[in-house]
């Protein structure tokens, strides 16, 4: 099993778009793919479930973490980085045994210029950390309100086709 993460709690964000759509192309690759969304952690997460306590609502999505193999993370801008509640998210996690030498890919996502450059990188810092394997194809989603469509598919050719590597490269991973 694997696991796309929507880095964020913010509700019906574009985060949560690309993830979906990740997914869905994902599963024409014939995997199995998960999608969790930060929007569904327990709201008093930093309470119930950071320095070794785990509460019973994050049990199921420890159990997600703990099953998957390969990742990918959806991360949005905030800030020039990616959003507190993702390193949160990371650090609720049982150590090291939620990461430790599994796999990787990023994807940048912001209403800016940039696609997130910034935050992936940091984040990439915090996966080499955890000692996990990162894809070294990187997509940065610039704009993104203006790549998605009615239906939150992609309509630019050139983002569909680098996403479309990366999803080839993420399905040989």
């Amino acid at each position: 099993m694997n696991l796309i993460i929507s880095g964020t709690n913010r509700e019906r964000s574009n985060s949560l778009k690309i993830a979906k759509y990740y997914q869905q192309e994902l599963q024409r690759k014939g995997e199995s793919w998960e999608l969790l969304s930060l929007s569904d952690l327990p709201s008093d997460i930093t309470v119930t479930d950071l320095y070794g306590k785990r509460s019973e609502a994050f049990k199921s999505i420890q159990a997600l973490v703990s099953a998957a193999q390969k990742f990918v993370f959806i991360i949005p801008e905030y800030n020039g980085s990616f959003p507190g509640i993702l390193k949160v998210f990371i650090d609720a996690c049982s150590f090291p045994a939620s990461f430790f030498h599994k796999k990787a890919a990023l994807v940048g996502v912001s209403t800016g210029k940039y696609g997130n450059i910034r935050g992936v990188d940091h984040f990439t810092g915090v996966c080499n950390y955890m000692r996990m394997h990162v894809l070294p194809l990187k997509i940065h989603l610039s704009k993104v309100h203006d790549e998605l469509d009615g239906d939150d598919q992609l309509i630019d050719e050139l983002t569909t086709k680098f996403v479309q590597e990366q999803i080839s490269e993420i399905a040989r991973f």
